[in-house]
């Protein structure tokens, strides 16, 4: 059983028991949260579920932790023009661990 849910402007790919990252969500650290937004569910006798089929489905999910990814650096260059420009960034992220998915 799998489902394809969407936040934050992304699309994943889901089942039971997994441990995905996602943007931040307003959620206190050790709380179920529920998604909604569920685009597609396969349930356990293979068929595909989507547009107004899924339309009820819902994947339940723990959050187990907040935190900040490891930090990429922005270069830009301009060559022959003494231009030179470095900035970083580090993006947030909530590790969500799928519990259940109904349909």
């Amino acid at each position: 059983m799998y489902a394809v849910i969407k936040t934050g402007g992304k699309q994943y790919r889901v089942s039971p028991g997994d441990v995905i990252r996602v943007e931040n969500l307003p959620a206190d650290e050790g709380s179920a949260a529920e998604m909604a937004n569920v685009l597609a569910v396969s349930p356990e006798d293979g068929k595909l579920l989507t547009g107004k089929d899924a339309e009820g489905a819902k994947v339940e999910v723990k959050v187990l932790r907040h935190g900040r990814a490891p930090k990429i650096l922005v270069f830009h260059y301009k060559r022959k023009k003494q231009y030179k420009k470095l900035n970083g960034h580090r993006q947030g992220f909530t590790e969500l661990r799928v519990e259940k998915i109904t349909v």
